[in-house]
């Protein structure tokens, strides 16, 4: 299942440079994941200060 990115994102892009897939980019000033890129490996997960990234 692919991650998603809450409203608690801060923008700061740390989980962007984690991806291996390059799923995630910036939309309206917050990252986004694109489900249908998303690899589903939670490397971005570990990367986000927030705690803003979740599966879903």
């Amino acid at each position: 299942m692919a991650y998603k990115i809450t409203d608690a994102c801060v923008n700061c892009g740390s989980c962007e440079g984690a991806c291996p897939v390059g799923a995630i980019s910036e939309k309206d000033e917050k990252r986004w994941i694109d489900p249908d890129v998303c690899a589903s490996c939670g490397s971005c997960v570990s990367e986000c200060a927030v705690d803003a990234i979740e599966e879903g």
